[in-house]
């Protein structure tokens, strides 16, 4: 099981994250693109770090809302959404190029993220427009029972997807995240390292509510914004790595 980072989230004077600390133990940098956080400095030194690390990377878009970090819906027609990935994408793209590094997959950023997950027509709109990339890109949104539906709608836009799960991250009961305003949303680190582990061993997760799930994971969302979070981090790549051989992983 890869592991994946939302990095590239400092902004002018405001910094955000730890990402010369994160980069070494990741797979997979998900770098802002600008319209939620990230600047052109900031985008360029992420690429340099990934460069070094020999780490993937993928874009990480979102609705224009520097303001609101990108966490608030926005009602943008298909078209306007459409423009507006292409434009982050080909940006961090057209970047990465100058650090001999390719865009390989795109994922959404916050509330865009959790639109394409419950709304079909902002998923269909979102597959669209990667899909119209100029060459190949693959997808990457979260894994829910709902997994084999969610391919079969992207095999129609001839899009590859990569699914992934969160660390850190509590699920409710239809096996997505469970709201950032509902206490217990977000894990501590024996809750996390133990949903980790579940993943690793059986393939599966326990919701809030209790029942169990089995979700088909590609890559493994993990947050490094603090000392905690890299030292958990460092743990969780040692368990992936311990259970590379796993037949879940």
């Amino acid at each position: 099981m890869l592991l994946n980072c939302d990095l590239g989230e400092s902004y002018g004077s405001w910094h955000m994250g730890m990402d010369e600390a994160v980069m070494p133990h990741i797979d997979q940098a998900n770098i802002a693109c600008g319209f939620h956080a990230g600047d052109p400095l900031t985008i360029d030194r992420t690429l340099a770090l990934a460069a070094r690390h020999a780490v993937q990377v993928g874009a990480h878009p979102a609705y224009p809302d520097l303001v609101g970090f990108g966490r608030r819906s926005m009602a943008l027609s298909e078209q306007e959404l459409a423009s507006s990935l292409r434009y982050q994408v080909a940006a961090l793209d057209g970047m990465a190029a100058c650090h001999n590094l390719q865009v390989a997959y795109v994922k959404p950023h916050g509330a865009l993220y959790n639109d394409m997950m419950v709304d079909p027509v902002v998923r269909a709109a979102v597959m669209r427009s990667v899909a119209s990339y100029h060459r190949p890109l693959a997808l990457m949104l979260q894994a829910t029972p709902e997994a084999e539906a969610h391919r079969e709608e992207a095999q129609q836009h001839g899009l590859a997807l990569l699914f992934e799960a969160f660390a850190d991250r509590c699920y409710a009961d239809d096996g997505r995240l469970l709201s950032r305003r509902l206490p217990g949303a977000v894990h501590d680190r024996e809750r996390m390292l133990a949903q980790v582990r579940q993943l690793l061993d059986h393939g599966t997760i326990t919701t809030h509510g209790g029942k169990v799930l089995a979700l088909a994971v590609d890559s493994l969302c993990v947050h490094g914004d603090n000392p905690e979070g890299v030292m958990a981090i460092e743990e969780i790549q040692q368990l992936t790595s311990v259970g590379s051989e796993h037949p879940c992983s």
